[in-house]
């Protein structure tokens, strides 16, 4: 708490009141995906591993409220007097590679771009390497981006400039709704029945130290990155942060990253303060509100007794997590969430090539000694 109230002080004198309130925002959305065990890597795993679909139908919750919120406004293209756009990206042969090598690297390295600050930030000591190979991973790509990006592309399309924001509105919450009833009768199939998001009335929440239910964590998720919208004018993201924070140590390092395409063209996130951009400073607010949810559940304990080949499944993940959102133009919240958000079809095809990865990853995970659940039944699926 002190971080954080210390850390939006010095930002609202030394950057401006704006990054100060980014790093509250980022700090709440760490505190919500921690409180309420809201993945996107231990969500997929349940379902590809034991068809358990709480959690896919928790995102598209997630999903239908933030394209109510966002379509209206980017269509209108203002937010309380504010600019606004969202995360339109083409349909490229770089999307679709890109979102697979993530998706696989979301199940060896354990977490996606989220939950990879999330369970950093609540003590998880293994992730630390995934985050370390994350921005390795990210400047690396960088070095290939020009060609990956003259492969074969289509020009970007928005569901919003196409059907106007109340018909894009009906036709995603059509395919949200078949999805959500999709994995509820895979689950049924399966095991008789399917687990509700919402707590029974016997189940008290508690929302100082948690756990909170599943559709709580999807509403304050989209409404949180719709303030993020309003605030810095555009949606959640993620790995530009890395791309910063990697690039900097690498050119630190003596890397000659200046002389590639891709940092003549950006070579301000070379010289920029991390505390000048918005992305980079929401995750920095990302880590401290995941470490204070993770202090209130009195769950804060790091442990640095972890197995060689499970670290060895960190680094390779890492490393695919940042190459793959490098080349996909995002990760699951810059590319999935806020990419569908936004109205960017782009957003379906990463969906889906991710979701192909992560089922290459999870049958590569008891190789590296990784657990892959069974019959798990509770309500709320684990962030990795």
């Amino acid at each position: 708490m002190a971080a954080l109230v210390g850390g939006a002080g010095l930002l609202a004198v030394f950057e401006s009141g704006r990054m100060a309130v980014l790093l509250v925002l980022g700090a709440a959305l760490g505190l919500t995906l921690y409180h309420a065990a809201f993945g996107f890597t231990g969500a997929w795993r349940a379902f590809i591993a034991d068809r358990r679909g709480a959690g896919l139908r928790a995102q598209m919750v997630m999903l239908a409220v933030a394209a109510l919120l966002f379509y209206p406004v980017l269509a209108d293209g203002e937010l309380f007097g504010r600019s606004v756009g969202g995360f339109v990206a083409p349909l490229s042969t770089a999307v679709l590679v890109g979102a697979f090598i993530f998706g696989l690297g979301m199940q060896l390295g354990g977490g996606c771009g989220s939950g990879t600050l999330m369970t950093v930030g609540g003590g998880n000591t293994r992730m630390l390497v995934t985050l370390a190979g994350f921005m390795a991973g990210s400047v690396i790509a960088t070095a290939h981006l020009p060609w990956w990006r003259d492969l074969p592309s289509m020009a970007p399309v928005s569901v919003v400039r196409e059907a106007g924001p109340w018909g894009a509105i009906g036709l995603m919450w059509a395919v949200f709704a078949a999805i959500a009833l999709a994995t509820w009768l895979v689950e049924r199939r399966r095991h008789g029945a399917a687990v509700p998001l919402l707590p029974s009335h016997d189940q008290p929440v508690d929302w100082l130290r948690g756990p909170w239910p599943l559709v709580a964590g999807a509403v304050l998720l989209a409404v949180l990155n719709f303030a993020t919208l309003g605030v810095a004018g555009h949606p959640w993201g993620i790995t530009t942060g890395f791309v910063i924070w990697g690039g900097q140590i690498a050119d630190a390092l003596g890397v000659p990253l200046r002389d590639w395409p891709y940092w003549q063209a950006n070579g301000w996130m070379l010289t920029i303060s991390v505390f000048a951009n918005s992305v980079s400073v929401m995750d920095f607010g990302l880590l401290i509100g995941a470490m204070l949810a993770a202090g209130l559940a009195g769950a804060f304990r790091p442990s640095w007794r972890i197995p060689l080949r499970s670290l060895a499944a960190a680094l390779i993940g890492g490393l695919l997590l940042g190459y793959g959102a490098r080349l996909a133009y995002g990760c699951n919240i810059g590319a999935y969430f806020s990419g569908i958000a936004s109205g960017s079809l782009h957003g379906w095809l990463w969906l889906v090539s991710a979701f192909a990865g992560n089922w290459v990853g999870v049958a590569l995970r008891p190789a590296f000694g990784l657990v892959v659940e069974r019959s798990r039944a509770a309500a709320q699926p684990a962030a990795a």
